[in-house]
């Protein structure tokens, strides 16, 4: 017998993140207001401010991605494909992360054609990107390279560091299935179940998107890339 009284646990917690969310993003803008002020004045703070940054839009696209889950489990995972610039995805993508690469000295080399547009949704594919761009600067031995461009009648934006790579249980986990993870792991691979997942969500003439994981590329690191049909 259904209980009237019973609680979805799911959605109440999809509630409770989407207002941790707000709150993170509240936070976000203080920490950048606190670096700004702070930035010539005291660098051992600024580089604190700087991590805090870091950890901060960690957790937000964490909370971005439990969201996104929900949604994509409840068949509600609303698209909102547009016409975009990529030089407007990829410079929201840079100012994100802005004061971390300021302050760990990191050199970022962004290759496109600043006239390139694209189909997508600009929320949905900044926040798979800057998750994966997040991981690049925790890995990275001081460079990164983004690059998009046109292949095969399809967006193609890879994101290139010059770290150890991906380990090999990485590389076999981006075509896991999301009941096969194991959650007990560290590096779980369930950012890369989130960017399969929008990924694939972008369909165009019998196409979808999808995402690829290699090691090597222009830096000799990992080598992650987003196909948009």
């Amino acid at each position: 017998m259904h209980n009237s009284n019973s609680i979805d646990f799911s959605t109440v917690l999809a509630s409770a993140v989407h207002d941790m969310k707000n709150s993170l993003c509240m936070l976000i803008q203080s920490i950048d207001t606190l670096s700004t002020q702070s930035a010539e004045q005291d660098k051992e703070q600024s580089e604190e401010l700087a991590r805090l940054h870091y950890e901060a839009s960690r957790l937000n696209t964490n909370l971005l991605q439990l969201l996104s889950l929900y949604r994509a489990e409840k068949n509600q995972l609303p698209l909102n494909v547009e016409e975009h610039y990529i030089e407007d995805l990829i410079d929201e993508v840079l100012a994100k992360n802005e004061l971390y690469i300021e302050n760990h000295q990191l050199s970022v080399e962004a290759d496109f054609d600043s006239e390139l547009v694209w189909y997508f949704d600009m929320d949905m594919i900044s926040n798979l990107l800057n998750d994966i761009f997040i991981n690049a600067l925790r890995y990275s031995k001081g460079k990164i390279h983004v690059k998009a461009e046109l292949e095969a009648e399809q967006l193609k934006i890879s994101i290139a560091d010059n770290g150890e790579g991906y380990p090999e249980s990485m590389l076999a986990i981006s075509e896991v299935e999301m009941h096969d993870l194991d959650l007990n792991a560290g590096r779980t691979g369930l950012g890369l179940f989130f960017a399969r997942l929008i990924a694939q969500a972008h369909q165009n003439k019998n196409k979808q998107g999808k995402i690829l994981l290699q090691n090597g590329g222009s830096l000799g690191g990992s080598v992650f890339t987003l196909y948009l049909p």
